[in-house]
């Protein structure tokens, strides 16, 4: 089966060549999916160069629209039969494909989570471990979700699974509206423990305290909307 890789990415000039080598690394059939969502560092042109040597797909956004608007437009490119979102730095490991996919690909499962908490955790602020755990209890209580780690950047997803939501995300949101949709639709998701090294603001994290808010929000208002 054929792996479709999204990487949304924005201002990542530092890190998004060392991912992308990372990712064509993982010995699996695959295609690379970049989303530059409005760039305004260099990684636009180092992008372009790299496509240049290596077989990747990129999409230039015009202006800053949000990791859940990338991860659209991404969606619109993929040929693949699974898909899973990889973030523009080295917080999740790429290496893990294999363990997130197996599952789909023996057909015990559609849709496979990364659970740091199942795994192993590096560099978390307790903030956001209690961010996490928050966002995870709503997503259990709501939709019976029976997760370990809802907000975790690695999803994996049957692709025509994953193309036929109607996802409506601009932002961070991503997250907390294809877990409410997945549950509406009473799909099950499986989760695998995985690695994480989590890095500061300083080295360029981009997600705020608000989108915790948000998050929530999502949870909430799918659960009761139609």
């Amino acid at each position: 089966m054929k792996l479709s890789v999204i990487i949304p990415c924005f201002s990542e000039a530092e890190h998004i060549e060392q991912v992308l080598d990372a990712v064509r690394a993982v010995d699996i059939e695959k295609e690379i999916i970049v989303v530059d969502d409005g760039s305004t560092d260099r990684t636009a042109g180092i992008l372009d160069e790299y496509s240049r040597h290596h077989p990747i797909v990129i999409h230039h956004s015009a202006k800053n629209s949000g990791k859940g608007s990338a991860i659209r437009t991404g969606l619109t490119y993929v040929t693949g039969d699974i898909v899973i979102i990889q973030d523009a730095d080295m917080e999740y490991d790429p290496s893990q494909y294999p363990k997130m996919i197996q599952p789909i690909i023996e057909g015990e499962a559609n849709v496979v989570y990364g659970s740091r908490f199942k795994g192993s955790i590096k560099g978390m602020r307790m903030l956001n471990r209690i961010a996490n755990y928050i966002l995870t209890c709503i997503a259990n209580l709501l939709y019976r979700a029976g997760i370990t780690d809802e907000a975790t950047g690695y999803k994996a997803f049957r692709a025509d699974l994953i193309k036929s939501l109607p996802l409506e995300c601009k932002r961070f949101e991503f997250c907390p509206e294809v877990t409410a949709k997945l549950r509406k639709r009473g799909i099950k998701i499986k989760e695998v423990p995985i690695s994480y090294e989590a890095r500061s603001a300083a080295q360029g994290k981009k997600i705020k305290w608000t989108d915790f808010f948000i998050a929530v929000w999502t949870l909430v208002k799918y659960r009761f909307k139609d």
